[in-house]
């Protein structure tokens, strides 16, 4: 790390001890806790998905913006913080990091601006529930999010549910394709769709164990081959709900959402939160579930990746 980044990053002591040593550590975001669920569920579950990376075999860094300091790796208080302020706390993609460091702000991080912080700090793995993507009528409105352009330049590895079924999920492939970002399925050859195993597309390619995926990651930035990757991790088929069900839901929201003039940031939080009053709280429980299977898969992934990394030191 430069002393000029040094002037803006912060990252924990335990969590600088491991990347420092060559430990697993894994990266994951804040936007989930202030924007994504409501309190005391959110900051439960942010605990929740810490405690299952650490047993895992990883170290977790929850990543946010605190008093105009990027921080890799919050403190209980600082999760317990940002939970009960909820919607209030800013969201954080790319775009504004500068104002909300300019202006000593707290903001909870995005997938694309975890991302930045995560590579920042030298995280390579980051586990969250769903990426953005390429939204429904995006031909009119070109609302488009931020994650994907941040997939195609950032070496950070995503494991995630595949992308939310609130978007256009055809489009969101074709645009990281276009980008050159891998869409690798985790033991399935089909995209998930968050909520459901099952979205009815096929991902680029398909891996069963998480030291195939991380050989995968270290020969792709050892070729010089920039950007991230897409680790496609199913929800557990315990837990999904049926397609019908969602997909119901979701027409709904949308239907909701242009009525009541619902637009950039705050569509994702209102679908979510529609689709899941919609659904008697199940698509939240369903939430919960993919998020710490994610975090398992992406914490054997960073230990796996780490392993390799000290084999070819040697």
């Amino acid at each position: 790390m430069t002393p000029q980044l040094m002037k803006y990053l912060d990252i924990a002591p335990e969590v600088r001890l491991a990347l420092q040593q060559g430990q697993p550590v894994v990266a994951l975001e804040s936007t989930i806790i202030s924007h994504g669920m409501p309190y005391p569920q959110n900051v439960a579950t942010a605990l929740r998905v810490e405690a299952e990376v650490r047993s895992s075999g990883a170290l977790p860094a929850t990543i946010a913006v605190i008093d105009g300091r990027l921080t890799a790796g919050l403190s209980a208080a600082q999760i317990e913080a940002l939970g009960r302020a909820g919607p209030t706390v800013a969201k954080v993609s790319r775009r504004d990091l500068p104002f909300i460091v300019a202006t000593n702000q707290t903001g909870a991080t995005t997938v694309a601006a975890t991302m930045i912080i995560a590579a920042m700090a030298g995280i390579r793995v980051f586990a969250t529930g769903g990426i953005g993507g390429v939204h429904r009528g995006a031909a009119q409105t070109f609302d488009i999010s931020a994650d994907l352009q941040e997939l195609a330049r950032t070496p950070v590895a995503v494991v995630c549910a595949g992308a939310k079924s609130i978007l256009d999920l055809g489009l969101t492939l074709e645009y990281l394709e276009t980008h050159g970002v891998p869409v690798v399925g985790y033991r399935t050859a089909q995209l998930p769709a968050f909520f459901t195993q099952d979205s009815g597309f096929a991902v680029d390619y398909r891996l069963d164990g998480a030291s195939d995926i991380a050989r995968l990651l270290q020969i792709k930035w050892a070729m010089g081959l920039g950007g991230g990757v897409v680790i496609a991790n199913p929800i557990p088929a315990a837990h999904a709900m049926p397609r019908a069900v969602i997909d119901a839901a979701i027409e709904q929201a949308l239907s909701d959402a242009q009525a009541q003039g619902i637009s950039g940031k705050q569509t994702t939080p209102f679908l979510l939160e529609r689709v899941n009053a919609l659904t008697g709280g199940n698509s939240l429980a369903a939430n919960i579930e993919l998020v710490l299977n994610n975090a398992r898969l992406a914490s054997a992934v960073a230990v796996a990746l780490a392993g390799l990394e000290i084999r070819s030191t040697l």
